[in-house]
């Protein structure tokens, strides 16, 4: 089942297609992107197992449209996987490097829409993923993206699955803000 950010927020990822090729990264079975693909929506399927990748292909070659795949390594060091390519919008659920962030913001669209969520500390406590290295910290999602438009924000523990996780959306801006000196 795909997340309900995705509908809560359908509107806005429908204007941002036509601008461009949405990116599902790190897109695992897909869940989310294939919800949009089957909208009608064009998505960029990202992910580095190839058996994600081709059950992602079985299920769009029914839908139709314009989606892609694109087999990629994101976590090879001193890479940009994202050099020469721009995406009108991103959704990166249940996955968190880093080192990638800044790449991925560099990667949208003036005005192009970011939903993310993950793990935060918390959520040690309900298992896993519970390794530091792959759980946010207390408002670090936010922090991220604090020169971008907040259209959602939540960090805490939902439940049925009992999980800790921050969750934004976020438009980045049509022009940078100035720095005043």
């Amino acid at each position: 089942m795909h997340s309900s950010l995705i509908e809560q927020h359908l509107a806005e990822l429908e204007q941002c297609a036509t601008q461009g090729s949405i990116l599902d990264l790190a897109c695992g079975q897909g869940r989310n992107g294939l919800f949009l693909a089957n909208k009608g929506l064009g998505v960029t399927f990202a992910d580095r197992s190839e058996n994600s990748l081709d059950q992602v292909s079985q299920t769009l070659s029914a839908i139709g449209g314009s989606s892609q795949l694109w087999p990629v390594d994101l976590e090879l060091p001193g890479k940009n996987p994202f050099e020469g390519t721009q995406f009108s919008a991103a959704l990166v659920f249940r996955y968190l490097y880093r080192p990638l962030i800044p790449q991925l913001m560099e990667a949208i669209i003036p005005g192009g829409i970011v939903i993310y969520e993950t793990f935060t500390l918390e959520n040690r406590q309900f298992g896993r993923p519970n390794n530091p290295q792959f759980l946010l910290k207390s408002g670090e999602l936010e922090d991220w993206f604090n020169e971008w438009e907040t259209l959602h924000y939540f960090e805490g523990v939902l439940s049925d699955p009992d999980r800790a996780i921050a969750q934004i959306v976020c438009r980045k801006p049509i022009t940078k803000k100035s720095s005043s000196h």
